[in-house]
């Protein structure tokens, strides 16, 4: 059979002005915010929760996931280069040149919303699970968008394939047609992420705390994991491990999904916010006062 090969090279920069470009990468990155901040103020509005706690909630959200996602990347991907040198060590703050790590935004990303819960939590009646929750509806698209502007670099792709939707990487030098991974990894992030929304529509009420983000964290980096097997190397010394380095950072979150699940339906705490009822009650009549208005 005959490879239906995808020739890509496409161009990372819509444009540019001297030594400014903005790039797709760029434009999905923060539009995968966008999306977020709508799906949590429907969130918010079914829940009836206060929507003045959003606008720090997205920027919790953007300062984690970038410092995380780059200190992930340079800890995990690059330790000797940007750790070994001062000049390497100043790179680390040069974002817009590429290097983000997903598991790095993610730790990063927990420790952010532990401490927004603390700090915003209990007098908006949510907590940190409750915050994961919901979130991590919102990151599976958002991930979805990353993955999609990894495609519009050009990078993070898969081995050599003949499968009929190979894509010839010309861009990096490649003349080979390799799996296109970024598309492989969006649509199970797109996937995931509509199965949530089902959930969360249909089965909020039936849902305990703790069971979607267990969800998304078994989903996600198990199809991470298995996309890993015909993933490039993102790294030489990577080609020395048994498993790589994508793969020995999903296992401890798909362990911790587990766990999640274990423990919502064992404490089977709602899902749903809960919101105490503060409004005065009416007194009830004394038995002597209806006896006197019905006489």
């Amino acid at each position: 059979m005959i490879p239906l090969v995808v020739h890509w090279n496409m161009n990372p920069e819509i444009f540019r002005i001297g030594g400014f470009a903005v790039r797709w990468y760029g434009l999905l990155f923060v539009s995968g915010f966008i999306l977020g901040y709508w799906i949590f103020m429907k969130f918010f509005e079914r829940e009836k929760l206060n929507k003045a706690i959003l606008d720090p909630l997205l920027y919790t959200l953007l300062i984690g996931t970038l410092v995380g996602a780059r200190l992930g990347h340079c800890l995990f991907y690059g330790f000797d280069y940007y750790f070994g040198s001062w000049k390497g060590f100043l790179e680390i703050f040069k974002v817009w040149e590429g290097g983000l790590a997903s598991h790095g935004g993610t730790l990063m990303l927990l420790l952010c919303m532990w401490w927004f819960a603390r700090k915003y939590g209990k007098k908006n009646h949510i907590d940190f699970l409750w915050i994961l929750d919901h979130l991590c509806i919102a990151v599976a698209f958002a991930a979805t968008f990353i993955r999609l502007g990894n495609l519009c670099n050009s990078e993070i792709y898969g081995n050599v394939t003949s499968l009929p939707w190979g894509f010839v990487f010309e861009r990096r030098g490649e003349t080979e047609p390799k799996h296109p991974t970024q598309i492989y990894e969006a649509l199970s992030y797109f996937l995931l992420g509509l199965g949530l929304v089902w959930l969360y529509v249909k089965k909020l009420d039936k849902m305990y705390r703790g069971s979607f983000i267990g969800i998304f964290f078994i989903v996600c980096f198990g199809m991470r994991f298995l996309i890993e097997f015909i993933k490039e190397p993102q790294e030489a010394f990577e080609n020395d491990m048994i498993l790589n380095m994508g793969q020995t950072l999903s296992i401890p979150f798909i362990l911790l999904g587990i766990g999640l699940l274990v423990y919502a339906y064992r404490k089977k705490i709602p899902a749903r916010a809960v919101i105490p009822d503060t409004r005065t009650k009416k007194a009830e009549p004394t038995h002597y006062a209806k006896s006197l208005a019905d006489r």
